[in-house]
């Protein structure tokens, strides 16, 4: 391991605001822990690592990602196990991630020891916000977005590099209802569809806020070129069962590899599941539900973590899924993701860091 070349400094919160918290009643993503960690690139070199209270960043409004869309983030969640000790899911993963998303946006990557040291300092600090109630965790957001005070067209200089966290209970309270768009894309092969851009989200909204105008709770996307292929839901990835076979759209340069994804992925084979990542175009999901060969659908992210698919809607088509007692493999997965974040069972992949 190389020697840190970054101090990270702290400054404390004054007052704390968790007593004042009820943990088991949160709104996802409205509440914040008492700190956050803030970094800058400048100048060809990170600096000014540090842990302080959370507020508001200054910035100006002439900053590079207002105008040309340079930002990127991640989401990644904190556990604790019997004995109390704060449980990190995965974040040298998200850590690559972010590097391959600012790779494709122009921008420096940020190193280990900032991004992972930081990261286990703001949870060291904060982690009597981490909260113990089944689903719940405490959720981490890094943001990383081009600060440069320009409105020339070029990759931005100067770069700021954040870490928010926010207790949250489930996301999804029910099994979701998705319905497919023919008059959207979310992304192209060669596009940023790949990385965790804050402009693809952007992008998604109209057709998110339609769908649920008319009862669905999100849209499943097709691919942009034919609209023929699945590939993602706008908050996860998603699985189908077909003749107990778990299917999921391979990775085609314009979905997201998911975290919770490739975890579910090695966890199959361990569970004597098989499992397959490949193209599954939608008339092919309706072939299998009209066959009776359908057994379930459900989302897999870090928000989300596992989620139920309750039905799509597609063109004259609603393909309604079993009751979630009647699903072979999706509820086990849940229950053995959960044990292993919670350290309730062995962690055989190394997948957990101890903060």
């Amino acid at each position: 391991m190389t020697a840190r070349t970054h101090t990270i400094a702290i400054e404390r919160a004054a007052q704390s605001k968790l007593a004042a918290t009820d943990l088991n009643n949160l709104q996802f993503g409205r509440t914040f822990t008492d700190h956050m960690l803030v970094a800058t690139y400048d100048e060809g070199a990170w600096q000014d690592v540090k842990i302080q209270p959370y507020g508001a960043l200054a910035m100006s409004p002439s900053i590079s990602a207002l105008h040309y869309g340079q930002a990127v983030f991640e989401g990644m969640k904190a556990y604790k196990n019997a004995a109390g000790e704060a449980l990190l899911f995965r974040p040298h993963a998200n850590h690559a991630r972010i590097n391959q998303s600012a790779a494709r946006l122009c921008m420096p990557p940020i190193p280990d020891e900032v991004f992972i040291d930081g990261l286990l300092e703001l949870v060291r600090l904060d982690a009597d916000w981490i909260p113990t109630r089944a689903g719940s965790a405490l959720y981490l957001r890094p943001i990383y977005f081009a600060s440069d005070e320009s409105v020339g067209l070029r990759p931005s200089e100067r770069y700021t590099f954040a870490v928010i966290a926010c207790p949250v209970n489930s996301y999804y309270a029910e099994p979701v209802k998705l319905t497919v768009t023919r008059d959207y894309v979310r992304a192209f092969a060669g596009g940023t569809g790949a990385a965790k851009a804050a402009g693809n989200y952007a992008a998604s909204l109209l057709a998110d806020r339609e769908a649920k105008a008319r009862g669905f709770d999100n849209v499943l996307w097709l691919d942009g070129k034919e609209q023929r292929y699945i590939e993602e839901c706008g908050t996860m990835n998603v699985f189908f069962t077909i003749d107990d076979v778990v299917v999921t759209p391979k990775l085609s340069g314009s979905i997201l590899p998911g975290i919770t994804r490739d975890s579910i992925i090695k966890l199959l084979p361990t569970l004597g599941v098989k499992v397959e990542e490949r193209t599954i175009a939608i008339d092919e999901l309706a072939a299998a539900f009209r066959a009776g060969q359908l057994q379930e659908a459900f989302g897999a992210g870090t928000a989300a973590t596992i989620a139920q698919i309750a039905s799509i809607q597609f063109d004259d088509l609603t393909i309604a899924l079993p009751p979630v007692a009647d699903r072979p493999y999706s509820s086990v997965l849940a229950t053995v993701l959960s044990e292993i974040k919670t350290g309730c069972r062995a962690d055989e992949f190394g997948w957990m860091v101890r903060v």
